[in-house]
Protein backbone atom coordinates (compact mmCIF):
# COMPACT_ATOMS: atom_id res chain seq x y z
CA UNK A 1 0.00 0.00 0.00
CA UNK A 2 1.39 3.43 -0.91
CA UNK A 3 2.17 6.06 1.70
CA UNK A 4 -0.50 8.29 0.17
CA UNK A 5 -3.17 5.59 0.40
CA UNK A 6 -2.18 4.80 4.00
CA UNK A 7 -2.51 8.49 4.83
CA UNK A 8 -5.95 8.70 3.24
CA UNK A 9 -7.16 5.61 5.09
CA UNK A 10 -5.79 6.86 8.40
CA UNK A 11 -7.45 10.23 7.88
CA UNK A 12 -10.75 8.60 7.01
CA UNK A 13 -10.55 6.43 10.12
CA UNK A 14 -9.80 9.48 12.24
CA UNK A 15 -12.84 11.34 10.87
CA UNK A 16 -15.07 8.35 11.51
CA UNK A 17 -13.82 8.02 15.04
CA UNK A 18 -14.25 11.69 15.75
CA UNK A 19 -17.83 11.57 14.54
CA UNK A 20 -18.71 8.42 16.44
CA UNK A 21 -18.22 9.56 20.02
CA UNK A 22 -19.94 12.92 20.02
CA UNK A 23 -21.36 12.30 23.48
CA UNK A 24 -19.08 12.36 26.52
CA UNK A 25 -16.54 9.56 26.62
CA UNK A 26 -17.49 8.75 30.18
CA UNK A 27 -21.09 7.62 30.52
CA UNK A 28 -22.81 5.31 32.97
CA UNK A 29 -23.75 2.00 31.44
CA UNK A 30 -21.48 2.23 28.38
CA UNK A 31 -18.08 1.03 27.23
CA UNK A 32 -16.17 2.37 24.21
CA UNK A 33 -14.24 -0.03 21.99
CA UNK A 34 -11.83 0.64 19.13
CA UNK A 35 -11.62 -2.57 17.11
CA UNK A 36 -9.65 -3.92 14.17
CA UNK A 37 -11.89 -6.99 14.26
CA UNK A 38 -14.67 -7.03 11.68
CA UNK A 39 -18.10 -5.94 12.97
CA UNK A 40 -19.77 -9.09 11.65
CA UNK A 41 -17.59 -11.16 13.96
CA UNK A 42 -17.46 -9.02 17.07
CA UNK A 43 -20.98 -7.57 17.20
CA UNK A 44 -22.65 -10.85 18.29
CA UNK A 45 -20.35 -10.91 21.32
CA UNK A 46 -21.14 -7.30 22.16
CA UNK A 47 -24.87 -8.04 21.88
CA UNK A 48 -24.54 -11.03 24.20
CA UNK A 49 -22.60 -8.89 26.70
CA UNK A 50 -25.25 -6.16 26.66
CA UNK A 51 -28.04 -8.72 27.09
CA UNK A 52 -26.27 -10.11 30.15
CA UNK A 53 -25.13 -6.86 31.81
CA UNK A 54 -27.22 -4.02 30.38
CA UNK A 55 -23.98 -2.21 29.50
CA UNK A 56 -24.07 -0.71 25.99
CA UNK A 57 -21.01 -1.18 23.77
CA UNK A 58 -20.11 1.73 21.52
CA UNK A 59 -17.69 0.32 18.95
CA UNK A 60 -15.70 1.80 16.12
CA UNK A 61 -14.15 -0.43 13.47
CA UNK A 62 -11.18 0.51 11.27
CA UNK A 63 -8.64 -1.61 9.42
CA UNK A 64 -5.84 0.85 10.17
CA UNK A 65 -4.89 3.80 12.35
CA UNK A 66 -6.49 2.89 15.68
CA UNK A 67 -3.26 2.60 17.69
CA UNK A 68 -2.16 5.93 16.27
CA UNK A 69 -5.55 7.45 17.11
CA UNK A 70 -5.37 6.40 20.76
CA UNK A 71 -1.87 7.89 20.95
CA UNK A 72 -2.99 11.17 19.37
CA UNK A 73 -6.00 11.49 21.66
CA UNK A 74 -3.85 11.00 24.73
CA UNK A 75 -5.55 11.47 28.10
CA UNK A 76 -8.75 12.57 26.33
CA UNK A 77 -9.20 9.37 24.35
CA UNK A 78 -12.71 7.94 24.64
CA UNK A 79 -11.40 4.43 23.99
CA UNK A 80 -11.71 1.99 26.89
CA UNK A 81 -10.63 -1.17 25.06
CA UNK A 82 -8.57 -1.85 21.95
CA UNK A 83 -9.26 -5.09 20.05
CA UNK A 84 -6.78 -6.23 17.43
CA UNK A 85 -6.51 -9.05 14.90
CA UNK A 86 -2.80 -9.61 15.54
CA UNK A 87 -0.30 -9.53 18.37
CA UNK A 88 1.95 -6.96 16.68
CA UNK A 89 -0.46 -4.08 17.24
CA UNK A 90 -0.95 -5.10 20.87
CA UNK A 91 2.79 -5.03 21.50
CA UNK A 92 3.12 -1.72 19.67
CA UNK A 93 0.35 -0.14 21.73
CA UNK A 94 1.81 -1.43 25.00
CA UNK A 95 5.29 -0.20 24.06
CA UNK A 96 3.84 3.25 23.42
CA UNK A 97 2.36 3.38 26.90
CA UNK A 98 -1.22 3.08 25.70
CA UNK A 99 -2.22 0.18 27.98
CA UNK A 100 -2.69 -0.39 31.69
CA UNK A 101 -2.28 -3.71 33.51
CA UNK A 102 -5.23 -5.91 34.39
CA UNK A 103 -5.17 -8.20 37.41
CA UNK A 104 -8.59 -9.82 37.11
CA UNK A 105 -8.40 -13.52 37.89
CA UNK A 106 -11.44 -14.02 35.66
CA UNK A 107 -9.10 -13.18 32.77
CA UNK A 108 -5.79 -14.53 34.08
CA UNK A 109 -7.32 -17.93 34.76
CA UNK A 110 -8.64 -18.17 31.20
CA UNK A 111 -5.70 -16.96 29.08
CA UNK A 112 -2.49 -19.05 29.09
CA UNK A 113 0.70 -17.22 30.03
CA UNK A 114 2.31 -17.52 26.58
CA UNK A 115 -0.73 -15.84 25.01
CA UNK A 116 -0.67 -12.71 27.13
CA UNK A 117 1.74 -9.93 28.03
CA UNK A 118 4.14 -10.68 30.87
CA UNK A 119 2.94 -7.56 32.68
CA UNK A 120 -0.74 -8.28 31.86
CA UNK A 121 -1.02 -5.29 29.54
CA UNK A 122 -2.80 -7.31 26.83
CA UNK A 123 -4.43 -10.71 26.40
CA UNK A 124 -5.03 -13.11 23.55
CA UNK A 125 -8.62 -13.98 22.70
CA UNK A 126 -8.38 -16.41 19.78
CA UNK A 127 -5.69 -18.35 17.96
CA UNK A 128 -5.23 -19.14 14.31
CA UNK A 129 -2.59 -21.60 13.10
CA UNK A 130 -0.29 -20.96 10.11
CA UNK A 131 -0.58 -24.20 8.17
CA UNK A 132 -0.10 -25.87 4.82
CA UNK A 133 -2.94 -26.16 2.33
CA UNK A 134 -1.86 -29.29 0.42
CA UNK A 135 -3.42 -30.39 -2.85
CA UNK A 136 -5.63 -33.42 -2.25
CA UNK A 137 -4.71 -34.81 -5.68
CA UNK A 138 -1.07 -33.82 -6.16
CA UNK A 139 0.39 -33.63 -2.63
CA UNK A 140 -1.26 -36.31 -0.48
CA UNK A 141 1.08 -35.70 2.46
CA UNK A 142 0.19 -36.34 6.08
CA UNK A 143 3.03 -34.43 7.72
CA UNK A 144 5.54 -31.69 6.99
CA UNK A 145 7.78 -29.21 8.81
CA UNK A 146 8.20 -25.53 8.05
CA UNK A 147 11.84 -26.27 7.25
CA UNK A 148 10.80 -28.69 4.51
CA UNK A 149 9.23 -25.87 2.53
CA UNK A 150 12.78 -24.99 1.49
CA UNK A 151 13.52 -28.54 0.23
CA UNK A 152 14.22 -28.54 -3.54
CA UNK A 153 11.72 -31.39 -3.97
CA UNK A 154 9.04 -28.69 -3.82
CA UNK A 155 10.63 -26.51 -6.52
CA UNK A 156 7.94 -24.72 -8.48
CA UNK A 157 5.19 -26.12 -6.27
CA UNK A 158 4.65 -23.54 -3.48
CA UNK A 159 2.55 -20.39 -3.42
CA UNK A 160 1.86 -17.84 -0.70
CA UNK A 161 0.92 -14.22 -0.14
CA UNK A 162 3.69 -11.57 0.10
CA UNK A 163 6.35 -12.26 2.69
CA UNK A 164 5.91 -8.91 4.42
CA UNK A 165 2.26 -9.52 5.29
CA UNK A 166 1.80 -9.72 9.10
CA UNK A 167 0.70 -13.39 8.92
CA UNK A 168 3.95 -14.37 7.21
CA UNK A 169 6.10 -11.99 9.24
CA UNK A 170 4.85 -13.73 12.39
CA UNK A 171 5.99 -17.11 11.10
CA UNK A 172 9.34 -15.73 9.91
CA UNK A 173 9.84 -14.07 13.31
CA UNK A 174 9.11 -17.38 15.02
CA UNK A 175 11.74 -19.04 12.83
CA UNK A 176 14.25 -16.36 13.84
CA UNK A 177 13.42 -16.99 17.50
CA UNK A 178 14.01 -20.72 17.16
CA UNK A 179 16.67 -20.95 14.44
CA UNK A 180 18.47 -17.60 14.36
CA UNK A 181 18.68 -14.99 11.62
CA UNK A 182 21.28 -16.74 9.45
CA UNK A 183 19.33 -20.00 9.27
CA UNK A 184 16.08 -18.13 8.66
CA UNK A 185 17.66 -16.15 5.82
CA UNK A 186 18.75 -19.39 4.13
CA UNK A 187 15.27 -20.84 4.72
CA UNK A 188 13.62 -17.87 3.03
CA UNK A 189 15.97 -18.20 0.07
CA UNK A 190 15.03 -21.86 -0.22
CA UNK A 191 11.30 -21.13 -0.15
CA UNK A 192 11.73 -18.36 -2.74
CA UNK A 193 13.49 -20.84 -5.03
CA UNK A 194 10.51 -23.20 -4.68
CA UNK A 195 7.78 -20.66 -5.48
CA UNK A 196 5.53 -21.46 -8.40
CA UNK A 197 4.50 -17.82 -8.85
CA UNK A 198 5.44 -14.46 -7.38
CA UNK A 199 3.93 -13.94 -3.89
CA UNK A 200 0.57 -12.22 -4.20
CA UNK A 201 -3.04 -12.22 -3.10
CA UNK A 202 -4.45 -13.29 0.25
CA UNK A 203 -4.79 -16.60 2.06
CA UNK A 204 -7.97 -17.58 0.23
CA UNK A 205 -6.41 -16.95 -3.16
CA UNK A 206 -3.64 -19.40 -2.29
CA UNK A 207 -6.26 -22.15 -2.06
CA UNK A 208 -7.61 -20.93 -5.41
CA UNK A 209 -4.11 -21.27 -6.90
CA UNK A 210 -3.84 -24.87 -5.68
CA UNK A 211 -7.32 -25.60 -7.09
CA UNK A 212 -6.22 -24.14 -10.45
CA UNK A 213 -3.10 -26.34 -10.51
CA UNK A 214 -0.64 -23.46 -10.21
CA UNK A 215 0.99 -25.00 -7.13
CA UNK A 216 0.73 -28.03 -4.85
CA UNK A 217 1.32 -26.41 -1.45
CA UNK A 218 0.21 -23.09 -0.01
CA UNK A 219 0.79 -21.36 3.31
CA UNK A 220 -2.35 -20.00 4.97
CA UNK A 221 -4.27 -19.57 8.22
CA UNK A 222 -6.65 -22.26 9.40
CA UNK A 223 -9.77 -20.15 9.81
CA UNK A 224 -9.93 -19.25 6.12
CA UNK A 225 -10.70 -22.90 5.41
CA UNK A 226 -13.87 -22.63 7.47
CA UNK A 227 -14.83 -19.35 5.83
CA UNK A 228 -14.43 -20.84 2.36
CA UNK A 229 -16.25 -24.08 3.12
CA UNK A 230 -19.27 -22.20 4.45
CA UNK A 231 -19.31 -19.40 1.87
CA UNK A 232 -22.77 -19.55 0.31
CA UNK A 233 -22.46 -16.14 -1.37
CA UNK A 234 -19.39 -17.24 -3.37
CA UNK A 235 -19.76 -21.02 -3.76
CA UNK A 236 -16.65 -21.25 -5.93
CA UNK A 237 -14.67 -20.77 -2.72
CA UNK A 238 -16.09 -24.07 -1.48
CA UNK A 239 -14.47 -25.74 -4.49
CA UNK A 240 -11.14 -24.13 -3.65
CA UNK A 241 -11.35 -25.40 -0.07
CA UNK A 242 -12.30 -28.93 -1.10
CA UNK A 243 -9.25 -29.08 -3.36
CA UNK A 244 -6.88 -28.80 -0.38
CA UNK A 245 -6.25 -30.51 2.93
CA UNK A 246 -4.88 -28.82 6.05
CA UNK A 247 -1.53 -30.20 7.19
CA UNK A 248 -0.21 -28.87 10.50
CA UNK A 249 3.54 -28.24 10.24
CA UNK A 250 5.63 -29.46 13.16
CA UNK A 251 9.37 -29.15 13.71
CA UNK A 252 11.61 -31.10 16.04
CA UNK A 253 12.12 -28.14 18.37
CA UNK A 254 8.82 -26.26 18.11
CA UNK A 255 5.23 -26.90 17.17
CA UNK A 256 2.81 -25.21 14.83
CA UNK A 257 3.07 -21.42 14.66
CA UNK A 258 0.01 -19.55 15.92
CA UNK A 259 -0.94 -15.89 15.99
CA UNK A 260 -3.66 -14.33 18.08
CA UNK A 261 -6.36 -11.73 18.13
CA UNK A 262 -6.45 -9.89 21.43
CA UNK A 263 -7.55 -7.10 23.74
CA UNK A 264 -6.07 -4.43 25.99
CA UNK A 265 -7.42 -1.93 28.50
CA UNK A 266 -6.34 1.55 27.43
CA UNK A 267 -4.18 3.63 29.75
CA UNK A 268 -6.82 6.34 30.17
CA UNK A 269 -10.02 4.28 29.90
CA UNK A 270 -12.86 6.60 31.00
CA UNK A 271 -15.20 3.68 31.75
CA UNK A 272 -12.71 1.32 33.34
CA UNK A 273 -15.13 -0.72 35.45
CA UNK A 274 -17.38 -1.43 32.49
CA UNK A 275 -14.37 -2.16 30.31
CA UNK A 276 -13.10 -4.75 32.77
CA UNK A 277 -16.50 -6.42 32.75
CA UNK A 278 -16.41 -6.64 28.96
CA UNK A 279 -12.85 -8.02 28.97
CA UNK A 280 -13.86 -10.65 31.52
CA UNK A 281 -16.81 -11.58 29.35
CA UNK A 282 -14.65 -11.88 26.22
CA UNK A 283 -12.38 -14.32 28.08
CA UNK A 284 -15.32 -16.32 29.42
CA UNK A 285 -16.42 -19.75 28.23
CA UNK A 286 -19.56 -18.26 26.65
CA UNK A 287 -17.78 -15.66 24.55
CA UNK A 288 -14.93 -17.99 23.63
CA UNK A 289 -17.48 -20.49 22.29
CA UNK A 290 -19.11 -17.72 20.24
CA UNK A 291 -15.71 -16.80 18.82
CA UNK A 292 -14.91 -20.43 18.04
CA UNK A 293 -18.13 -21.10 16.20
CA UNK A 294 -18.43 -17.73 14.51
CA UNK A 295 -15.00 -17.37 12.94
CA UNK A 296 -13.49 -20.89 12.91
CA UNK A 297 -10.66 -19.83 15.23
CA UNK A 298 -9.24 -21.66 18.22
CA UNK A 299 -10.23 -20.36 21.67
CA UNK A 300 -7.31 -19.36 23.88
CA UNK A 301 -9.32 -20.65 26.83
CA UNK A 302 -8.23 -24.33 27.01
CA UNK A 303 -11.55 -25.33 28.58
CA UNK A 304 -13.50 -24.33 25.46
CA UNK A 305 -13.41 -26.72 22.48
CA UNK A 306 -13.05 -25.63 18.89
CA UNK A 307 -16.05 -25.98 16.59
CA UNK A 308 -16.82 -29.39 15.11
CA UNK A 309 -15.65 -28.27 11.67
CA UNK A 310 -12.34 -26.98 13.05
CA UNK A 311 -11.82 -30.17 15.06
CA UNK A 312 -12.32 -32.21 11.87
CA UNK A 313 -9.07 -30.76 10.49
CA UNK A 314 -7.03 -32.62 13.10
CA UNK A 315 -4.97 -31.73 16.15
CA UNK A 316 -1.65 -29.96 16.57
CA UNK A 317 0.80 -28.75 19.19
CA UNK A 318 1.00 -24.94 19.24
CA UNK A 319 4.40 -23.30 19.55
CA UNK A 320 4.84 -22.56 23.26
CA UNK A 321 6.96 -19.44 22.69
CA UNK A 322 5.34 -16.32 24.09
CA UNK A 323 3.70 -14.51 21.18
CA UNK A 324 5.14 -11.20 22.40
CA UNK A 325 8.66 -12.51 21.70
CA UNK A 326 7.57 -13.29 18.16
CA UNK A 327 6.03 -9.84 17.68
CA UNK A 328 9.23 -8.12 18.79
CA UNK A 329 11.17 -9.99 16.10
CA UNK A 330 8.84 -8.96 13.27
CA UNK A 331 11.01 -5.95 12.29
CA UNK A 332 13.97 -8.34 11.90
CA UNK A 333 11.73 -10.63 9.87
CA UNK A 334 10.73 -7.76 7.57
CA UNK A 335 14.39 -6.91 7.09
CA UNK A 336 15.16 -10.47 5.97
CA UNK A 337 12.24 -10.41 3.52
CA UNK A 338 13.76 -7.31 1.95
CA UNK A 339 17.32 -8.70 2.00
CA UNK A 340 16.43 -11.84 0.04
CA UNK A 341 14.07 -9.84 -2.23
CA UNK A 342 11.43 -12.41 -1.39
CA UNK A 343 8.53 -10.67 -3.13
CA UNK A 344 10.41 -9.94 -6.37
Amino acid sequence: MSVTRRTVLASAASLALAAAFTSPARADGTVNVYTYRQPSLINPLFEAFTARTGIQVRAIFADSGLVERVAQEGRNSPADILLTADVGRLVEAADRGLAQPVSSTAILDKVPANLRDGGNLWFGLTMRARVIYASVDRAPITGISYEELADPKWKGKICLRPGNHPYNLGLIAAMIAHKGEAATRDWLKGIKANLAVRPSGNDRSQAKSVFAGECDLALANTYYMGKMLTNEAEPEQQDWAKAVKIVFPASSDFGTHVNISGMMLTANAPNKDNALKLMEFLASDEAQALYANGNFEYPVNPAVPASDLVKSWGSFTPDSLNVSEIARLEPAAAKLVDEVEFND
